[in-house]
């Protein structure tokens, strides 16, 4: 461990791990009933856990020891009730603990060091690379999407909490740090209903406004005082937004709901505005600039607090009249609090009135759906439309005239419908970056592309007019293969070949870990996303066409999530990083950007790592054949290791039985389904990879996270090969950081919970599988790393991690004790069974919300 780290990690301890301990204790000091002996048997009960499952005992044991020798609580209404009184209490040690780490932010990480902008100005200057770093600068961006997808979210007084708590712990203000402590006391941290995509769209506003509003501000002042040429009209940070535009097996999201949502996002950054304009008026106060400052601020104020007076502003008009004050100043004024007015100048530039892109996003067969409905009942397309092939179904789509009327149908169809124009209404009143890009998922032809475009025009929208770009969405192994023989398909077809020269000859193309990740396992999801990019990266070039790839990226390695920035600084020249796109989900935006200072950090860290990438990429970072080779090979083993997993015929039944899988989606932390289709039936391909990965993470074994990855480790060496992997560990960035991300999965396993299992007469089978499969990949990791510990390159974020689930560890024993006595009591009275399956949910929602380490 070299001094940094050594350095970094006493911070740690110090500014998070001993302030934590000691606000801690004050919880147990509030004034609310029964408070005090709900703490002092908590931590009993803490320490019960780590010495029962020292001793081998399950969760069963230790809870029936722990009532049995440090309470008087012997039926079977008080047990469950305190147990219900912990689980609210570690909810709220989990929030103090966020509050903690994000208040001590700039002191565990180097905020101007590797990663960040001031590092590469400073290698851009060493190498003299000024021009071409200011010619990337004029059409590179970094887009961050977020997303409601269920891995976290806070109720949005929480987040406010966090915030409040955050600043008094950075000041160091006891009193008021005990004050907000009393109020997360009483405020709920739980919902009691499922989350309109309304309310998930205001709670990532709070985002937008209190945290990228300001940390993308500041980017790109220090962008623009450096290089005032080259970023005048890119705004280098893009913001989208999936909450209301995101149908994908969502039957809550409607065209009403993507309206207001957008309304919401307009009147938003209309208020950042107008509050920033409040605050120059208290210096801007000279001649000419006062009057057009005051006409600016009415302008503004009408728009959001006057019902009905919302007028056709745009952000053209807005940076006019603050361009002519800029120029007033200069001339008459000796540029006094210049700086002021430039800063709002940049966010103008970059978040216009729509504040962040907001996406429609469908799934495939909802398109065909939709079509069939109107070549039946419209005669817009030829009869016999479904019996087509592929090809004859793309010639009918684009031969065919007429418009549809959205009023005939019902459900899904006449939303379908809408939903193309309000895309167009929500452009007339946010500009044309407000809403224009339709992602389709489970993109598995060119025509499921071309079934989009048709839709447009049979929705009024004229070819030449369509300021739209239509992104194919590929997750499954199979589609990702598939993938450059569709794009091909779409490159060759004229029409959508036209499509494209209208938008600038860039296509956008989607990837998804997820999914990836839940077909084929950890390492052929990520090698399958890898050798995708090169191929369309290939073929983009050939047909002349700028790709831009957008990472569909979840929280937990498991769904792409961990050192993102790394993957990009990866990439080497033979994948694109025209651009970089990315969504933002769950614990990763309070992670990443849940303050300024941590939000500032991690879009430095991206754009750094794609510009890095273009200035400075090298043989050492592109990937060559042999080492290709040798990772395909690792992803093939790997990939039939999981399968076999997955055809085991109790792996369904496990992961339903022994994880909280039942009941992740009465968590009530999202408004979409747990899994498309209606159908009662559990089966893996319905089921979203959001639940399936966070099964596993509260089950704490992470299964998709490392399985396969031993296996495949272990036949290289059997093959005589391991040499050659170990020297790929140590040259391939790329490689490297899938082995990091692999050890952080494993880090957040804890075997000994479901331990019990190992011996259980139907599950123990495939307890003892998962479990040999970890000790494989364990011991070849160590071989690979030369270390004898996991996550020995990062022992921060290891420490993060092992302090947070040693919090957790009571509500993971809560809830295998109670998913055991639900699974092995047959003749449970209904009132036992529903007080067991609120410890199970209620213990979800704490483990899923501290599960925040993904940086």
């Amino acid at each position: 461990m070299g001094q940094a780290s050594i350095r970094e990690l006493e911070n740690f301890k110090n500014q998070v791990g001993t302030k934590f301990q000691l606000y801690n204790s004050l919880f147990i000091s509030l004034p609310f009933h029964r408070i005090e002996k709900t703490g002092i048997l908590l931590s009993i009960f803490l320490n019960a856990c780590e010495e029962g499952y020292a001793r081998n005992e399950s969760p069963t044991e230790i809870v029936e020891l722990f009532f049995e020798r440090f309470t008087t609580f012997k039926n079977k209404q008080e047990q469950p009730e305190l147990l219900l009184r912990f689980i609210q209490y570690v909810e709220r040690q989990v929030v103090l603990f966020d509050a903690v780490e994000d208040a001590a932010f700039t002191q565990i990480n180097d905020t101007n060091g590797p990663g960040t902008m001031k590092e590469l100005y400073g290698k851009m200057q060493q190498q003299n690379l000024r021009e071409l770093f200011e010619s990337k600068l004029r059409d590179f961006n970094v887009a961050m999407v977020l997303t409601a997808h269920p891995t976290q979210f806070y109720p949005g007084a929480v987040l406010g909490i966090i915030n409040d708590l955050s600043k008094s712990l950075k000041e160091n203000n006891a009193n008021q740090v005990n004050v907000y402590l009393q109020q997360l006391g009483k405020t709920p941290l739980s919902k009691k209903q499922k989350p309109t995509p309304y309310d998930e769209a205001v709670s990532l506003i709070w985002y937008l406004e209190n945290v990228f509003y300001n940390a993308v501000g500041k980017i790109i002042t220090d962008l623009s005082e450096r290089f005032p040429d080259a970023q005048q009209h890119n705004p280098v940070i893009k913001m989208g937004f999936w909450p209301g535009g995101d149908r994908d097996g969502n039957p809550n999201v409607t065209s009403e709901i993507t309206l207001k949502v957008a309304e919401a996002l307009r009147s938003s950054i209309i208020k950042c505005y107008y509050l920033d304009v409040r605050k120059l008026k208290r210096r801007l106060t000279f001649k000419e600039v006062d009057v057009l400052l005051t006409e600016l601020e009415m302008k503004l104020y009408n728009n959001i607090f006057i019902p009905n007076a919302t007028t056709d502003l745009n952000a053209d008009e807005i940076i006019q009249t603050l361009v002519q004050m800029r120029n007033i100043i200069i001339h008459q004024h000796n540029g006094l609090f210049l700086s002021l007015l430039d800063n709002l100048i940049h966010k103008v530039r970059v978040f216009g009135i729509h504040f962040a892109t907001l996406d429609v996003r469908q799934e495939s067969s909802v398109h065909g759906r939709v079509l069939q409905t109107l070549a039946d009942t419209e005669g817009l397309l030829p009869a016999g439309y479904a019996d087509l092939n592929e090809a004859d179904k793309i010639s009918a789509l684009l031969q065919t005239n007429g418009v549809a009327t959205a009023d005939k149908y019902e459900g899904i169809v006449k939303d379908t419908l809408l939903s193309f124009d309000t895309i167009r209404n929500i452009q007339k009143q946010n500009g044309p970056t407000g809403c224009n890009r339709y992602i389709i998922s489970q993109c598995n032809t060119a025509l499921n592309v071309l079934e989009v475009y048709a839709l447009f025009l049979f929705t009024g929208w004229k070819a030449e007019e369509m300021n739209i770009d239509i992104v194919p969405l590929f997750e499954t192994i199979s589609d990702l293969k598939n993938a450059p023989g569709i794009m091909r398909l779409l490159y060759g077809n004229e029409t959508y070949r036209n499509h494209l020269a209208r938008r600038n000859k860039t296509q956008t193309i989607m990837v998804g870990f997820s999914d990836g990740t839940k077909d084929g396992g950890y390492l052929m999801a990520n090698w399958s996303i890898y050798k995708a990019k090169e191929e369309l990266t290939n073929i983009s070039k050939e047909y002349g066409i700028a790709v831009i790839f957008f990472d569909g990226r979840g929280g937990p390695p498991a769904r792409g999530g961990g050192k993102t920035h790394k993957f990009y600084a990866s990439m080497g020249s033979n994948i694109s990083t025209k651009e970089i796109h990315l969504t933002i989900q769950g614990q990763t935006v309070s992670s990443n950007f849940g303050t300024v200072d941590a939000a500032r950090f991690n879009i430095e860290q991206l754009l750094n790592a794609g510009i890095s990438n273009s200035l400075f990429a090298d043989k050492e970072r592109t990937l060559n054949d042999q080492q290709e080779n040798a990772l395909q090979q690792l992803a093939d083993i790997s990939y039939d290791a999981y399968q076999k997993l997955k055809e085991h015929p109790d792996f369904l039944t496990y992961l339903s039985q022994v994880s909280p899988l039942n009941y992740y989606s009465e968590t009530n932390i999202s408004s979409r389904p747990s899994k498309r289709g209606a159908s009662a039936r559990l089966a893996l391909k319905d089921l979203r990879a959001i639940p399936f990965v966070g099964a596993w993470s509260q089950l704490k074994q992470n299964v998709p996270g490392f399985y396969g990855v031993g296996s495949a480790l272990e036949a290289l060496e059997k093959s005589g090969q391991f040499a050659e992997i170990k020297g790929l560990y140590q040259r391939s960035l790329y490689f490297k950081t899938l082995i990091d991300n692999c050890e952080m999965a494993m880090e957040k396993t804890y075997f000994p919970l479901t331990a019990f299992l190992s011996k259980h007469p139907q599950y123990g089978e495939l307890w003892n599988i998962i479990y040999e499969e970890y000790g494989r990949t364990e011991k070849y990791l160590f071989k690979l790393s030369g270390h004898n510990e996991l996550m020995h390159d990062y022992p921060v974020e290891r420490l993060s991690i092992q302090m947070r689930e040693r919090i957790v560890m009571p509500l993971t024993t809560i809830q295998q004790y109670a998913l055991t006595k639900l699974r092995d009591e047959k003749n449970m009275d209904a009132g036992e069974k529903a007080i067991l399956e609120r410890l199970i949910v209620r213990s979800s929602f704490g483990i899923i919300n501290a599960g925040r380490n993904s940086v």
